[in-house]
């Protein structure tokens, strides 16, 4: 992105750091290191042993030397940062960087790898749990024919690749056999990662559509069209925001079920049972013995949770839909919240950055913000009435 000569060479002190962290950071992201290799082999063993046996994931190896790495974010001069919004926005981000290693590296270490994904993903209040419990105590609706996973990987690739095309940037596919998720973007990549084994619905493709393209792949390439890198390598506390967005895109699209909802409650009550100490098995039979959904549902509930050694990264999508439906209700634009990875929390170091030159307007929009096809009053009426 071309920036004016003037706007340069006031904020040379901000480029070359955004830069340098750029060159550190730019590589390393968590859901690629946390999402076990071995995903079917431990759940096929896990079932085989009565729900008993704690599962062991296998996870990739690290590619990086961590310390080298920590001590490189920490030699930033960010005292040549005049402007202390700015300076204070850097500060925050490199502590932010830091947590993410400590996460990865300790990965497989039930005790570190908790703790430090605490630091970053925080726990569920109690208000996140009585939402979800209030969620799942709603009647469930009836089967449709568009819940039946009846498409392959290969067909949903085509799918995601006719979508796309309303969207003037490239569709990167790659397909995996360990992801946590049916489909998930890497943004380091820019790839829109497939589980080859998956089977689909169509409502399920119209939901990852609108949410892994429409806000995941949007705020991906809005952010390297940004002047600064910082907006595509991520500001702290980004995921609450980026899931919120996402998920909300569903529900403007019309995608978004009761059923999905419900998955958004289970995943905080899993969270919420990581805190409470118990074990997977514990946790499994929560989501499958107590609440009855299927086994292998609750399974990935719970291994989204319990892997790397307790990952509460899920706590956030429902508590990120709230704040975004909240924005909504307001009539507040969400523009903002599209130039990159970038936090509710930092909406006014974004706006600082706008004034000084340093930001520019997003270039992609979420299509589905445009109009509500949402028809779903029961949807309406648990949105309107979450804390």
């Amino acid at each position: 992105m071309i920036v004016a000569p003037e706007i340069k060479h006031e904020f040379a002190d901000v480029f070359e750091i955004d830069a340098n962290l750029n060159r550190l950071v730019k590589r390393i992201e968590l859901l690629t290191h946390v999402n076990p290799q071995n995903i079917e082999k431990a759940k096929a063993s896990f079932f085989a042993s009565k729900y008993t046996e704690e599962p062991e994931f296998r996870y990739s190896k690290l590619k990086f030397d961590p310390y080298k790495l920590h001590r490189l974010l920490f030699s930033q001069r960010l005292e040549r940062i005049e402007n202390e919004e700015i300076r204070k926005l850097y500060q925050d981000t490199i502590y932010y960087y830091s947590n993410m290693i400590q996460c990865i590296e300790s990965i497989g270490n039930k005790r570190r790898f908790y703790y430090n994904s605490l630091r970053i993903y925080g726990t569920p209040k109690e208000k996140d749990v009585q939402n979800a419990q209030f969620i799942l105590h709603i009647k469930n609706e009836v089967p449709s024919a568009n819940m039946d996973k009846i498409y392959n990987a290969e067909e949903a690739k085509t799918y995601f690749e006719e979508f796309s095309k309303q969207y003037d940037f490239p569709l990167n596919i790659k397909f995996s056999t360990s992801i946590a998720a049916d489909a998930m973007v890497s943004n380091s990549t820019q790839s829109l990662l497939i589980k080859k084994n998956a089977k689909f619905s169509k409502n399920q493709l119209q939901t990852l559509a609108n949410h892994e393209i429409g806000v995941h792949l949007v705020t991906t390439y809005n952010g390297l069209l940004q002047p600064l890198k910082i907006f595509s390598n991520g500001l702290p506390n980004n995921v609450e925001t980026q899931e919120g967005l996402a998920v909300f895109s569903e529900y403007m699209c019309g995608a978004l079920t009761l059923k999905r909802l419900k998955v958004l409650a289970y995943r905080v009550l899993a969270s919420d049972s990581l805190i409470k100490g118990y074990s997977f098995s514990d946790t499994f039979d929560l989501i499958h013995g107590q609440y009855k959904l299927n086994r292998d549902d609750a399974f990935s509930i719970t291994m989204r949770v319990h892997r790397g050694g307790g990952f509460t990264k899920d706590r956030l999508y429902l508590s990120g839909l709230r704040k975004i439906f909240s924005r909504y209700s307001n009539e507040d634009s969400m523009d903002n919240l599209l130039t990159g990875k970038v936090s509710m929390e930092y909406e006014d170091a974004i706006k600082e950055l706008y004034k000084v030159g340093l930001a520019n307007k997003i270039t992609y929009h979420n299509n589905a913000y445009a109009t509500c096809m949402n028809t779903d009053k029961t949807l309406d009426f648990i949105l309107k009435n979450l804390k």
